[in-house]
């Protein structure tokens, strides 16, 4: 790599140059897709805060899938899902299929017909299927290029990112999830992973219709450690032919906080400090830090203040001036509002991934630098 250019990759959704802290995770989805249908981490949903990593952490799971010889659709839950299942990636998905065993185009149309006819009792209906094409609706398509990924002992993986039920979106998403409990009753090669806001997750496993999700196994995704965010911070920096010093090392990965988000814009304004030298040193980290900081206030809280309503806003500049940690009833007590009435909105935040509680009454902000950004608007 040209040491000129930064290897760090501050894009939401673009997968790092090295992912630190998620192998847990990733290493329990790939031993559920050795185990066999029935096993429980072959459904999972990954939540947790703006910039922690979810959508990084579907990335590594269909890199996990692929490495086992697994078939992967993806997609966003938003308008018109089933309509690109249907229409985009089944007959993708098809094509990738028929290019391993013959290298003739396969047309991607439905190409099927009525094999045989019985009275009722009888056999029923028999289809056959050429190679390659696809079957009317997506259960059939699915079921059908499980059997065809089943015979080379491997399966087909479905991942959806920004999972959440509101609208058109919400009706498809139930659809796809009623289609693969179906297949999973059936015992067919079929593995699953969403990724979402916790607050819109958790609309998702309360709706009454989107049950098999409430079975999934749930992977909230935290801060990474000390440890994983130097190690995230240092090796893409001696990869590309440059070092850092321990002592800027330890202040850009104690400001990251551990947000893996944090950690790629931190490291991208040390590199850009002075791409010509051969050490990232502390000069380049304190002037990287604060500009990382500005850079995640724009781009994350921002963001996140926007979507939250007045009262909600309340609650977090009541929150203001406490070093840290608050006292719940102390904020109650600022905002002049009974518990009852303060609880909603307590609990809201915790959804959305602004607060989280720490101990019996006492609440924080989940997001770095989340409170210094909501001083500096007054």
């Amino acid at each position: 790599m040209n040491a000129r250019y930064s290897p760090f990759r501050p894009s939401f959704g673009a997968s790092p140059p090295v992912v630190a802290g998620r192998s847990v995770q990733v290493g329990r989805f790939g031993d559920a897709l050795r185990a066999g249908p029935g096993a429980a981490a072959r459904t999972v949903l990954f939540t947790g805060a703006r910039g922690i990593g979810k959508t990084v952490a579907l990335n590594e799971v269909e890199d996990e899938a692929r490495s086992q010889g697994w078939l992967v659709l993806n997609d966003t839950v938003s308008p018109g899902l089933l309509d690109r299942l249907l229409t985009e990636l089944v007959p993708q998905a098809w094509r990738d299929v028929a290019a391993e065993t013959t290298p003739t185009p396969v047309d991607p149309r439905p190409r099927t017909r009525v094999t045989g006819v019985s009275l009722p009792g009888g056999v029923g209906v028999e289809v056959e299927r050429e190679a390659g094409g696809t079957l009317e609706g997506l259960r059939a398509n699915l079921s059908a290029l499980a059997e065809a990924m089943a015979e080379r002992g491997a399966g087909i993986l479905l991942t959806l990112d920004e999972v959440h039920r509101a609208g058109r979106a919400g009706d498809d998403l139930a659809t796809v999830a009623a289609t693969f409990q179906h297949l999973v009753r059936e015992g067919r090669q079929v593995a699953f992973a969403g990724a979402g806001l916790p607050a819109a997750v958790h609309d998702v496993l309360t709706d009454d219709v989107v049950t098999f999700l409430r079975r999934a196994t749930r992977f909230d995704l935290g801060p990474l450690t000390y440890d994983d965010a130097a190690q995230a911070l240092r090796e893409p920096i001696v990869r590309a032919g440059r070092r850092i010093g321990p002592s800027a090392l330890d202040e850009a990965a104690r400001a990251s906080r551990g947000y893996p988000y944090l950690v790629q814009i931190i490291g991208q304004h040390a590199w850009e400090a002075d791409p010509s030298s051969e050490l990232v040193t502390d000069d380049h980290v304190a002037e990287a830090v604060p500009r990382a900081i500005r850079d995640l206030g724009t781009q994350v809280h921002q963001v996140a203040v926007n979507d939250l309503s007045d009262r909600d806003r309340d609650y977090l500049a009541a929150m203001l001036g406490d070093g840290g940690v608050s006292a719940v009833a102390d904020v109650l007590d600022r905002m002049g509002v009974t518990h009852s009435y303060g609880s909603r909105y307590r609990q809201r935040l915790i959804l959305a991934g602004m607060i989280e509680p720490v101990g019996r009454g006492r609440v924080r902000f989940a997001l770095p630098y989340l409170a210094e950004y909501l001083e500096s608007l007054d």
